[in-house]
């Protein structure tokens, strides 16, 4: 519960926001139980704003796209969808008032801007606001009461919470028709709206929405997941689940994907490997944006890693680019250029590139506050997971050693974990990588 707020009657609205589907949504199946025992109408709604930090047209195609599809899946449940643009601060309070809602559930987000949203709208309203972890398999403030310092502390107390959690998700079930409340969004009008943000073009290799992203787990656990253990960081190799997109919008739940996955593979090799990354990392994440509100900037950066990094501060530097040169994969490195370029035309970047590119820019810039701020510019911009928790504690990860230890000491990166070229030529086919990507940028 977000305010101590009573209820006094009136209708139950979700207020969907980071977790953008029907079904496996424990946020909006709790907010239609709520309606269920008072015998209430019940509905969600949607605020969306174009003027988000970092987003453009490329993340809101996607994300309109799976929204549409949100509003259809509603339809043989009869619940309505109400979709209103800008800023939700705004917005919501609106819709409360003009349909008289009398309580409001939304989705759990770690991020900065989700959370005051939350406050400011919480000063603007009379009813009840509560909050649903709809994302983590375990929620947030359940799994960790703080900052944990690595996989490896979060790890047992997930595994402990794992089967209290990763249980049975119950189904939506259907309420009565009102033909008062049969709103139907103008998606027409709506992607219009979207032509006066940022132009980094949509994605074609990807489709949005829940449907896809169902088809995309079924293509993983039957295609790619034998593999995944062991090729895993070769970026030549087809095996990762190219899911990423749909945890961040939301159009998949983890739990979903987890009991798909233990249902089909149960507990090998590479089952184990993938759900450590979909639960344990990912979890790990939003624990990191969660409890250090510096998670964009180097203040969250522990004391050793701030302080080898400071050591360090004044040594050369053979090479040194701007943001530009950066986002124009300008550098004299074509490994580096190769995976800059994945990342402009996919939206997506290999998880094993990513870590090279962040570490390459901290490398090639004149202080760690700056290759941050450049790695998250960059990512927000073009990746459709960008603006996300896993993105900010990547950076923090490659740059900041967060969730690392100190290594051995070396110019520049100071203790801070190291990648190179030649360590890349000893796990993959660098040549093949850069060809493929090279064509793309040519």
């Amino acid at each position: 519960m977000l305010n101590k707020r009573k209820y006094s009657g009136g209708p139950v609205a979700y207020w969907m926001s980071r977790d953008q589907r029907v079904a496996d949504n424990w946020a909006l199946l709790f907010a239609a139980e709520l309606a269920r025992e008072h015998n209430q109408l019940f509905m969600v709604c949607f605020a969306l704003d174009l003027s988000y930090p970092g987003a453009n047209v490329r993340h809101f195609d996607f994300m309109i796209r799976g929204l549409e599809e949100v509003e259809k899946d509603l339809v043989p449940w009869n619940i309505p969808f109400l979709l209103r643009t800008g800023n939700p601060v705004e917005e919501i309070p609106k819709l409360v008032e003009y349909y008289h809602i009398g309580l409001l559930v939304t989705d759990f987000d770690p991020l900065r801007i989700k959370r005051q949203w939350k406050n400011q709208l919480n000063k603007r309203l009379t009813i009840p606001l509560l909050e649903v972890d709809a994302h983590n398999i375990v929620p947030c403030w359940i799994a960790s009461g703080k900052e944990e310092y690595g996989a490896y502390t979060l790890r047992p107390k997930i595994k402990k919470l794992l089967p209290d959690f990763l249980t049975h998700l119950p189904e939506l079930k259907e309420q009565k028709r009102n033909p008062q409340l049969e709103e139907k969004t103008d998606w027409f009008k709506v992607m219009k709206s979207i032509e006066s943000c940022p132009n980094v073009p949509p994605v074609k290799w990807l489709d949005p929405g829940s449907f896809a992203a169902q088809q995309t787990l079924h293509k993983f656990i039957s295609g790619r997941l034998e593999h995944y253990n062991q090729l895993r960081n070769d970026p030549n190799e087809e095996v990762t689940s190219d899911l990423s997109p749909y945890l961040h919008f939301g159009q998949i739940s983890s739990h979903r994907i987890a009991m798909e996955i233990i249902k089909v593979c149960g507990d090998d090799e590479n089952s184990k490997a993938f759900l450590e990354e979909l639960i344990v990392r990912k979890e790990l994440s939003d624990n990191f944006c969660y409890y250090n509100s510096g998670y964009d900037n180097t203040t969250s950066f522990k004391p050793w890693a701030v302080e080898t990094l400071q050591n360090h501060m004044n040594d050369e530097r053979e090479f040194m680019y701007s943001p530009e040169e950066f986002e124009l994969a300008n550098t004299h490195d074509p490994l580096w250029n190769a995976a800059q370029s994945e990342l402009v035309s996919k939206g997506k970047m290999h998880g094993y590139m990513r870590m090279y590119w962040a570490k390459k820019i901290l490398e090639w810039t004149k202080s760690p506050e700056d290759a941050l701020k450049i790695a998250i510019m960059l990512n927000d911009t073009y990746s459709l997971d960008g603006r996300d928790p896993n993105g900010y504690a990547g950076c923090a990860w490659s740059i900041g050693g967060i969730h690392d230890r100190p290594w051995a000491d070396r110019p520049v990166f100071g203790k801070i974990r190291y990648m190179n070229y030649n360590g890349c030529k000893r796990k993959f086919d660098v040549n093949r990588y850069v060809e493929r990507f090279s064509q793309i940028r040519g």
